[in-house]
């Protein structure tokens, strides 16, 4: 748990209505899933959206997401045992299928990715109980693991990929670092571990206050100061 003082979260509130109106502090935030719903996901489906975030890295979120379907066909449906046996030939071919986005190092990744989860699954029995067990108070931790364990999910990936299958955390956007500087007097670098860290000791703090999951403190965070 956080180990100083913060500034009350009531302060982001305050603003977050004066900009947005009372009804934007309860309607339309994120939800974090619960752990039995992260359980029964399929992990066809954490390898689907975390791909889904990858190619979604530096384009429009509509280019990529209107390209879906073609590359759920092109994938087996994101199969992690059928994407894991791809070959590099059929990974070739698929730079000439006009209806994807065509960039290798991330058609790989596809490939790499489904083998890190069948990895995970071969222990933990789906990717989907690994995600649920991991500490709620260190998502942090979870982004470091995920960087590490899969391909093309450094800087801001992981934690959007999170927020994509409902698991709880909070995002170091370029709003949500203006608002810990002015709400919690935080001037913390985004890519640094120690600064990331001391991010989350602010949003345990207000998580313990307010009683709200990390995902909902982020986009309130967010809304305070744009």
């Amino acid at each position: 748990m956080a180990n100083r003082p913060f500034p009350p979260f009531a302060a982001v509130l305050e603003s977050v209505v004066m900009r947005h109106g009372p009804s934007a502090i309860t309607d339309g935030l994120p939800r974090p899933l619960p752990p039995e719903e992260l359980r029964a996901l399929p992990d066809h489906r954490y390898l689907s959206a975390m791909s889904q975030r990858i190619f979604r890295a530096g384009l429009k979120h509509s280019v990529v997401d209107a390209k879906w379907p073609a590359f759920e066909e092109a994938f087996s449906g994101f199969e992690p045992a059928l994407c894991a046996r791809i070959s590099d030939e059929r990974l070739e071919d698929m730079l000439a299928d006009r209806r994807l986005i065509r960039h290798l190092g991330k058609l790989r990744a596809v490939r790499e990715n489904a083998r890190a989860i069948l990895e995970i699954a071969a222990i933990h029995g789906s990717f989907g109980h690994w995600l649920a067990a991991w500490s709620a108070d260190d998502c942090v931790g979870l982004w470091e693991e995920l960087a590490r364990r899969f391909s093309q999910l450094g800087g801001n990936s992981a934690p959007y990929f999170l927020r994509m299958v409902g698991r709880d955390t909070f995002i170091p956007t370029d709003a949500v670092l203006r608002g810990l500087a002015q709400f919690a007097d935080l001037d913390a670098e985004a890519k640094s571990a120690q600064g990331r860290r001391a991010m989350q000791e602010v949003f345990l703090a207000w998580r313990q206050e307010t009683g709200r999951p990390f995902c909902e403190l982020s986009k309130l965070l967010a809304m305070a100061v744009d």
